[in-house]
């Protein structure tokens, strides 16, 4: 199962404002009728029913939206760039990955249908026309348009299950699936049958829930030890865990303990998840001949066990009815609407305008400003002249006097420079 990859991500920068004027030969007066550029397009990331792994995202290529095209004169403006829209199964977490080896859980897509936004399209520069004032009739100022967003995304499948099995290679939990439900898992008499995750539907009476099989747990297995720790995320969604244990093994309790370690080791929430302890294998005669000492050592721990034979089926129907009624006592409806749901929050773009003096220049800061002075000719002498007078309107001009600024010194916005 491929189930975990990282990818890149890049949104559509926006389209840039258009700086025209009209010429019209029976207007007398024309004016400024340049058009706003368009949205860039955005990445989104959709859960759909059709897709059941991650495995058209190996490779961690980056997938880029379409931009937006610049707008033109007569207010034409340009048209958005299309979204592009990522497919990956139901049970899917996204995370932004800020540097290496760190990532932090931002939206979880549990239901088909559900999406996010994971990288936004940029803003569309506006057109001179929006710059025309009763002291710039004729503006020469136009907006750039706003970059794009580009990140990196870790997605990890999460299987969604009511109830998984857990326990130590070769304890018997693809016979028990078999036996249970209309699953066909690999089973043999060695360890690590199982090499992924298995889902299997089990019917109660007029009630059906799903299963799944989790590859065995070693010791160790937090840290990466043999192959059950590739797929404990996948047991986090479950409601309810079947823990599976070996009656011919000498210490069953003991067995139990460390599994319940590693789970608790992996993540706190799994071992605070309700448990059904079962025993397993009472179709050996070695086994059934020590039932009484098998409950008794549990019975001292104060655990209640289940005795069943996944092979024969003998005690399988009971353990199931026992599974159904604690799936109804933890509640919650199915695993899809009971899992847990994130909002993803993607960083905001600051829009507030800050000034401050670095050495003898003051510096005027503020996304929108210099997203001006990036769309405007400024080798133009008039559009230089106006690109001071818009800077240094009222409020803008208070808040660099007290900050100190005195004639002769320097200012800067974005890359354009002038003296005071």
């Amino acid at each position: 199962m491929f189930d975990r990859v990282s990818i890149g991500v890049k949104s559509g920068s926006g389209g840039g404002g258009a700086a025209s004027f009209r010429r019209e030969k029976f207007v007398p007066y024309g004016g400024p009728d340049g058009g706003d550029g368009g949205w860039g397009g955005s990445v989104l990331i959709k859960a759909d029913r059709v897709v059941n792994n991650l495995i058209a995202f190996r490779g961690g290529k980056v997938y880029k939206a379409e931009g937006g095209v610049s707008g033109r004169g007569w207010r034409r403006y340009g048209r958005s760039g299309k979204d592009r829209i990522l497919l990956v199964p139901p049970g899917t977490t996204i995370s932004s990955v800020a540097k290496i080896g760190s990532h932090s859980e931002e939206y979880d897509l549990v239901q088909p249908g559900q999406q996010v936004v994971v990288a936004k399209g940029g803003r569309g520069g506006l057109g001179n026309s929006h710059f025309a004032s009763s002291t710039n009739q004729a503006p020469l100022l136009a907006q750039k348009g706003e970059p794009g967003e580009e990140k990196s995304v870790l997605l990890e499948l999460k299987l969604i299950a009511d109830v998984g099995i857990v326990g130590y290679p070769n304890a018997g939990k693809s016979s028990l699936l078999a036996a249970a439900s209309a699953a066909r898992p690999k089973i043999a008499s060695y360890p690590f049958t199982t090499l992924e995750p298995v889902l299997g539907v089990v019917e109660v009476g007029q009630h059906s829930f799903i299963v799944a099989e989790i590859p065995g747990l070693v010791a160790g297995a937090h840290m990466g030890r043999g192959l059950g720790h590739e797929f404990l995320r996948h047991v986090v969604r479950t409601r309810v865990l079947i823990h599976l244990l070996d009656g011919s093994l000498p210490a069953p309790v003991d067995d139990m303990v460390m599994v319940n370690g590693e789970l608790g080791l992996f993540d706190t929430a799994l071992a605070r998840k309700p448990q059904i302890v079962v025993i397993n294998k009472i179709d050996l005669p070695e086994v059934r001949a020590r039932l009484g000492e098998i409950d008794g050592a549990f019975s001292g721990a104060s655990i209640a066990v289940l005795f069943i034979s996944a092979v024969t089926g003998e005690g399988v129907p009971e353990l199931m009815a026992g599974v159904w009624k604690l799936l109804e006592a933890a509640g919650g409806g199915t695993a899809a609407a009971g899992a847990p749901s994130k909002e993803f929050r993607p960083e905001p773009v600051g829009g507030r305008v800050s000034v401050s003096r670095q050495g003898d220049t003051f510096v005027i800061a503020g996304p929108e400003l210099e997203r001006v002075v990036a769309g405007t000719d400024l080798t133009d002498p008039e559009a230089r002249r106006q690109m001071i007078g818009y800077l240094i309107r009222p409020e803008l001009r208070r808040r660099l006097e007290r900050a100190g600024l005195e004639p002769g010194d320097n200012v800067r916005c974005g890359g354009f420079k002038w003296q005071w």
